[in-house]
Parts: structure tokens; C-alpha cells; sequence
């Protein structure tokens, strides 16, 4: 996510980190840079996540694997540097080695926010003028290859079943996941709905039912714009009667513990625990594989049916049986659209003409009637957010709570290996 401020990094292999780590050079050729301008703004209704999804699309239909993608042009004006985080951060998705942004004002203004100084600021602010990096004094670079994007062409979206690049418009998400599952059941034993009774509620499991539903780390969960944007999306939820549907497993794993912070500031973290997203942690979790087991009735409901069941998360990956064992299609998506169809409780609806579900008076209620426009998310993030928040957070963040205090630790520039450990053996080959 640095690229997304200018500093350019990018990830290796495990062969090469271990090869710096015992002091030797990594080597690599010098790659080609591929400029993708980024014009427009985005639409009212299209998310961050919708954009890096399109971004991912568009990239790897193109090619970019070996290679560094810059993102440069006007549209760079309406792209807050949480969203240009995001787009970095897909990286992987997209196939290059990485993407990075341009130091701006709002780079600068970022720095600000998240509590540098003012002398570093104005260290950042006068290099980057005098490289000739800073985005409003640079001249035009001289790309290997160029593509171009209209933001305002962007639409709400997901990826999948299977792989991140695979967008799916959602106008068109029930027929296309409907197809999916039908491809998919002409491979396998004919699939039978099952009863389960969970949590003292007795209902019936289909193909296409969403399991797990979870706001995870990394990609979206340090954005302010789509978390703010969840949480305003569940506090009209509740605020209308809606309820998640009692199989889908929820989770909210915010990147930061300042997202914790606006949250709690913007009085939305209430109604996210109603419908069932509680703070799990702060790190990595559903879509690296760490969604927990699914209740027992519910993985058994599946099991016995041979259902197609589903997971929507807010993560960038979704490869096949990444996220659970059970779970045979996985969607991204951005966290609003995870609380919609939490609510809804299956992936083959669709969220434009079809009610999201019923409220306990038996009122149909859309995803129209409580999703945010940009203008809400924004005033409420003008009045929740500031500097102050990662001050506090990360103030002490290299002190640890009392179980980081308590580690039993030798003075020693050398690791004492432990011989009774299961863990960590001491390899040979440093010998």
C-alpha cells in the first residue's frame, strides 16, 4: 500500500528474501513501466472497490506480469490516497510486479492527516519538487506502454467465483452467477436443498446461499469512503427492521485500529454488530484461509446437500478453495455491498430490481433505500477523522500490550535456538 503515497516497493519471492537476509544481492532486470491514466471521477454509486476491480480487469486482460505500473493524469484530482491505496495494493491481482502513484498535495495533505510533522512534510514536499517527482512540477514521463480509464465509466461490481479479474457487472450479477453455478453443477453430484436448524431459527440452505460474509483486511479495510460507507449502509439496515439471514457466518477485521476509532466516532459500530460484524481482529483473516469453521449445522447442511455454497468478502483474493473447503464460489466486493448481501442472505438476486429482503412487518426494502450517497460518507468523514486518531494509535505502537511485555527474552544479538520447540527448529544449513 506505500506505492499508493510514492514510495516505491514491491514484494519477492521467499527464496530471494532468505538471500537477503544472509547478506547476499537480489538481482533483477530493470522492468518495463506501463502508464495507465486515470481521468474522470467516480460516478454516484461506484465504490474504490469498484474501481480497483475494473482497474484488475483492464490490466490483466493487458498483460503486466514483470512489470511496474504508474498511474498518472487528471483523474488523480478526485482520488483520495486511500483509494489509490487500494488500487496499489492489487498488485498481485493485477499481475505486476507493482503500481504506484505520484507524490501530490494529496500526499502532502495525507502526511498531514496521519500525524508527521511539519518539518518532515516540508522535507517530503521540497525533494520531491527538486526530483522533479512532485506530480504538480513534474514533466510528462515517457512510458513502454500506455492505457487510459474514465472513472466515470465505473459501476458497482464483484470478482469471481474464482479469481479477482473475473468483474461482474451487478446488473448482470444474478445471471451471471446463476450461469456459473449451472456450469458448475453439470460437473458434479445434482445438488438438494437441505433443512438446518443454527441458533434456535430452522431454514432452508440452496446453491448460491452466502455462508460467510466478511469485511476483511487489507485491500479495503483501511479506506475510510467504503468503511464509513458499511457502516452508514447498517445503520439504515437496522434503522428499516433488516437482520442478517442466520447462515451467513459475519466478520469485520478493520486494517487499522484507527478504522476502530472513526467507527466508534461516527456511531455506526453498534449496527454493524446487529447485523453480526463484530471486530474480530486486526490483521489478516477470511481471505487468506482464516475464517474459522463454519457451524456445524450449517457446514453439515452443505455437506449433505452437496450445495454450491458462497462468500462475499471485501479482500483481493478468491482463488478456489482459498477461503473455506466448503465454499465452492467466493466473490470480492466492496464492504457495502458484503453487509447487502449478508442481508440477503444469497449471491443469485438481483440488487437493482429485486427487494434485499423483508422487514419484520413484512415490508420489501431495497438496496436503494439504505445505501449512502458519496455526499453522507463524505461529510461524515470531514467530522469523524483527524489527526489526532493515529496520533493516539500509533503513538505507542512499538511498546505492546502486557502479553508482548511478558515474553521471556534473552539479551543476545543471536537467536537461542530452543531444542524442545515445535515451532522453530534450528536449520542446519547456518552451520
Amino acid at each position: 500500500m506505500i506505492n499508493g503515497l510514492g514510495v516505491l516497493g514491491w514484494g519477492v519471492g521467499g527464496i530471494e528474501a532468505e538471500a537477503a537476509m544472509l547478506g547476499l544481492p537480489i538481482t533483477m532486470l530493470i522492468p518495463q513501466v506501463v502508464g495507465f491514466e486515470l481521468v474522470g471521477q467516480l460516478p454516484e454509486g461506484a465504490t474504490a472497490t469498484d474501481l480497483v476491480l475494473k482497474i484488475v480487469e483492464i490490466l490483466r486482460k493487458h498483460g503486466e506480469v514483470g512489470k511496474f505500473v504508474e498511474f498518472f493524469g487528471d483523474g488523480l484530482d478526485f482520488l483520495p490516497l486511500a483509494d489509490r491505496a487500494t488500487i496499489a495494493n492489487m498488485a498481485p491481482e493485477y499481475g505486476a510486479t507493482c503500481g504506484i502513484f505520484p507524490i501530490d498535495k494529496e500526499v502532502l495533505h495525507y502526511l498531514q492527516l496521519s500525524g508527521r510533522s511539519q518539518d518532515h512534510i516540508a522535507l517530503v514536499e521540497q525533494y520531491s519538487k527538486t526530483q522533479g517527482l512532485l506530480r504538480e512540477f513534474s514533466d510528462p514521463a515517457t512510458y513502454s506502454e500506455l492505457l487510459k480509464l474514465d472513472m466515470g465509466s465505473v459501476e458497482p461490481s464483484l470478482a469471481g467465483p474464482k479469481r479477482p479479474q473475473d468483474r461482474i457487472s451487478l446488473r448482470k450479477a444474478k445471471t451471471t452467477i446463476t450461469n456459473s453455478m449451472d456450469s458448475m453443477l453439470k460437473d458434479s453430484i445434482a445438488s438438494i436443498p437441505t433443512t438446518v436448524t443454527h441458533g434456535g431459527e430452522t431454514f432452508t440452505l440452496r446453491d448460491g446461499a452466502v455462508v460467510i460474509a466478511a469485511i476483511t483486511s487489507c485491500t479495503n479495510t483501511s479506506n475510510p469512503a467504503v468503511m464509513l460507507g458499511a457502516g452508514l449502509l447498517a445503520k439504515k439496515a437496522v434503522a428499516l427492521g433488516l437482520r442478517t439471514k442466520p447462515w451467513v457466518k459475519t466478520s469485520l477485521a478493520p486494517g487499522s485500529k484507527v478504522v476502530r476509532d472513526y467507527l466508534t466516532k461516527a456511531d455506526v459500530v453498534t449496527d454493524l454488530e446487529k447485523l453480526g460484524f463484530h471486530i474480530v481482529g486486526y490483521g489478516c483473516t477470511t481471505c487468506i484461509g482464516n475464517s474459522g469453521p463454519l457451524p456445524n449445522a450449517v457446514r453439515n447442511g452443505i455437506q449433505d446437500g452437496n450445495l454450491i455454497a458462497s462468500s462475499i468478502l471485501s479482500g483481493n483474493r478468491n482463488f478456489e478453495g482459498r477461503i473455506h473447503s466448503d465454499v465452492k464460489m467466493n466473490f470480492l466486493a466492496s464492504p457495502p455491498l458484503v453487509v447487502a448481501f449478508a442481508i440477503a442472505g444469497r449471491m443469485d438476486i438481483d440488487l437493482y430490481e429485486e427487494p434485499l429482503a423483508k422487514n419484520i412487518n413484512g415490508e420489501e426494502i431495497y438496496l436503494k433505500d439504505i445505501w449512502p450517497s458519496q455526499k453522507e460518507i463524505q461529510d461524515v468523514i470531514e467530522t469523524t477523522i483527524d489527526s489526532a486518531m493515529f496520533k493516539s494509535s500509533y503513538s505507542n505502537v512499538f511498546e505492546g500490550d502486557d502479553n508482548w511485555k511478558t515474553i521471556n527474552v534473552t539479551e543476545s544479538e543471536l537467536y537461542q535456538w530452543d531444542p524442545s520447540s515445535t515451532y522453530i527448529k534450528h536449520p542446519p544449513y547456518f552451520e
